[in-house]
């Protein structure tokens, strides 16, 4: 008899784990999915914010490069236009760095935060 009270509460135990285990799975899915959708609405932003800054830039730029420079007399004109390029070099490598600061964020950050939580449950029930 005690016997099968202790055959039924270990199939209990095991359907509970099991269950426990499929709920984990479960929630840790919907959470990737979910994370998932943002990284894709947030990587399409990006490059909708990067190709539109850089053309209207461009064309601000170059306008604004072409009046300045026409201002000024023949003679100086090659000096100002490369005063232009080296102000244009530093503007792109303040963007390449904001850009990288904004790339660095971990994609899926939640997900994995999760994911080591429960990695940590488990080594600690060994």
């Amino acid at each position: 008899m005690s016997d099968d009270n202790h055959t039924t509460g270990l199939g209990t135990l095991a359907g509970r784990l099991g269950r426990t285990v499929l709920g984990a799975l479960e929630n840790r899915s919907e959470l990737l999915v979910v994370e998932w959708q943002q990284e894709k609405f947030r990587l399409s932003q990006v490059l909708v914010l990067c190709v539109g800054s850089m053309f209207l830039g461009v064309l601000g730029a170059l306008f604004l490069t072409a009046t300045v420079v026409f201002l000024f007399s023949e003679e100086t004109r090659i000096y100002v236009a490369a005063a232009f390029g080296v102000l244009y070099l530093a503007g792109a490598g303040v963007a390449f760095f904001r850009l990288q600061k904004l790339l660095k964020r971990e994609p899926f950050s939640e997900t994995l935060r999760q994911l080591r939580k429960d990695r940590a449950l488990l080594d600690s029930l060994e």
